[in-house]
């Protein structure tokens, strides 16, 4: 069994991989256009709102509530699955359309709420709420995009789903060379990149439910038992999966306060923290929340306990050097992706800052990605509203006491403290009811990961060149000495790994019962 969800994370690890290569093209291309001014502390507003609600009503609340939920029907064979996925369809489409047309009408309102600090600044203001209208309908279209992706997920389909991103990098990509030059407001085209970039992902997945045969008659049905029983796990869960993006929400509004610039450094950051997350840490749940479901309407309790040890062992084998990268290379990277044309040293230096608050929480973050489905799978949704409701008023305070000697640093560690509190708390439920059991080996296994973790910090130290010299160098010497210094790295710790007897051909052998 952890060899097949092995080759199913891998899938979409390298699906997700391809797509955050691409977005990493599309920062560069903003950054080097955009900078990090005025412009583009709007376009992020304009484009986070939307952005966040799609975290709540597509890849958060809907697939938790709704995964498990067909897995039960395909499992025991309660009811038409085709009716349910109908229903479903149509129920959500509907919602959303309402969603989105009070989205655009009230756009302004909307930014006030959302960025407070624009408030006192009338050309942000206004030109945010004219972007959020044309960004807004993104929600739309995504969230039908995240109901096609769950059905193929469900399906063993996982590298459609995954690959799907990559057009809304496509799209801002091409907008932001291509369409910019004809808006009297140049950041206007990233806006029209994000609703094209939407709409084309909904419309590519489509021949792909037709190849399963379960493409969507869309029917609204609310009354219909399996739709009233996913929205009703739904609504707790869009709370409780998340509280990352809450809080990153909350970076963003608290930074609408802080100088012209903050909002900007916050969303570059947090973009290279969320490669790893996305390349690793989503993947995994992606795939085991799908066995975890079938696993739980089994009744395979011991199987299920063992899924989540798996995953467990594999995110401190991968995340863990993957955070002390971040954090050592953390200005390397800024400067070798980003510092160009209008994007300047100092803006590099103000973004490495909270990437290294946000590198602290990089194992947090992944812990909460794949302890959540731990509760889902069992259709339990209360129980990380309330671990949920715990950390963000934690991270209100911090915010505010962190912010207030550090700036927009502040708020990235209060995110990243947080989400360590969060993971935590999700970890001590999941022990405390029983429902996971830690295999034997756990001291022996953390014990041997401190070598190659420690080799990995020493090289680094002595390979890293200073600031200045990353800044002296070109942009192809930069991208060489990058490229070499994490090939160097993980060449030392999977060496070392080796050396202290850590085999990773162990960990795809079925997981013991």
């Amino acid at each position: 069994m952890s060899e097949k969800l092995f080759k199913s994370t891998a899938v979409v690890s390298s699906m997700t991989f391809l797509s955050r290569i691409l977005g990493f093209i599309r920062d560069i291309v903003i950054a080097r256009l955009f900078g990090a001014g005025l412009g583009t502390d709007v376009f992020f507003v304009a484009f986070k709102i939307p952005n966040f609600l799609r975290r709540l009503f597509a890849e958060g609340a809907f697939s938790q509530a709704f995964i498990p939920v067909l897995a039960e029907y395909r499992e025991k064979g309660d009811g038409d699955l085709k009716a349910l996925i109908a229903s479903t369809s149509g129920t959500l489409a509907g919602i959303l359309f309402i969603i989105t047309a009070i989205g655009v009408i009230a756009a302004p309102v909307i930014i006030m709420i959302f960025a407070p600090g624009f408030i006192e600044q009338p050309e942000k203001l206004a030109l945010a709420g004219d972007l959020l209208k044309i960004t807004f309908p993104y929600l739309f279209f995504i969230s039908l995009t995240a109901l096609a992706g769950s059905i193929l997920n469900s399906f063993g389909k996982f590298a459609v789903p995954a690959f799907t991103p990559v057009f809304l990098n496509i799209a801002l990509i091409s907008s932001a060379i291509w369409l910019s030059p004809y808006f009297e407001q140049p950041i206007t085209a990233l806006a029209w990149g994000v609703f094209i970039g939407g709409a084309v992902q909904l419309l590519f997945q489509i021949p792909f439910l037709m190849g399963i045969n379960q493409l969507p008659r869309p029917k609204w049905s609310r009354h219909n038992s399996g739709v009233q029983k996913i929205f009703k796990l739904m609504i707790p869960a869009m709370f409780g999966v998340s509280v990352s993006q809450i809080n990153l929400l909350l970076d963003t509004l608290l930074a609408s306060f802080l100088v012209t610039g903050s909002i900007s450094w916050l969303y570059y950051s947090d973009r290279l923290v969320e490669f790893p997350l996305g390349v690793f840490g989503i993947a995994l749940a992606t795939v085991i929340l799908p066995s975890l479901s079938k696993k739980h309407a089994a009744e395979s309790t011991i199987e299920f306990s063992n899924t989540i040890d798996w995953a467990l062992r594999w995110v401190f084998i991968i995340a863990t050097p993957a955070a002390i990268g971040l954090i050592y290379l953390a200005e390397p990277l800024l400067i070798t992706l980003f510092q160009y044309g209008a994007f300047t040293a100092e803006h590099a230096y103000q973004a490495s800052l909270s990437l290294m608050a946000y590198g602290l929480g990089l194992l947090p973050f992944i812990f909460i990605k794949v302890l959540a489905p731990g509760y889902y799978a069992r259709q339990d949704t209360k129980t990380p509203v309330k671990i949920g409701i715990i950390a963000m008023v934690v991270n209100m305070g911090l915010n505010i006491i962190l912010m207030l000697q550090f700036a927009h640093v502040g708020l990235a560690l209060a995110t990243a403290l947080s989400a360590g509190l969060n993971g935590w708390l999700l970890f001590r439920g999941l022990r405390k009811e029983g429902v996971y059991q830690p295999q034997a080996g756990w001291a022996k296994f953390t014990l041997k990961l401190l070598l190659p973790n420690l080799g990995l910090m020493l090289m680094l130290f002595w390979l890293s060149p200073s600031s200045a010299d990353w800044l002296a160098s070109s942009g192809w010497e930069r991208s060489r000495l990058l490229l070499g210094l994490i090939a160097a790295a993980a060449a030392v710790y999977f060496a070392l790994l080796h050396l202290v007897g850590i085999r990773l051909r162990q960990l795809l052998k079925p997981m013991a019962s």
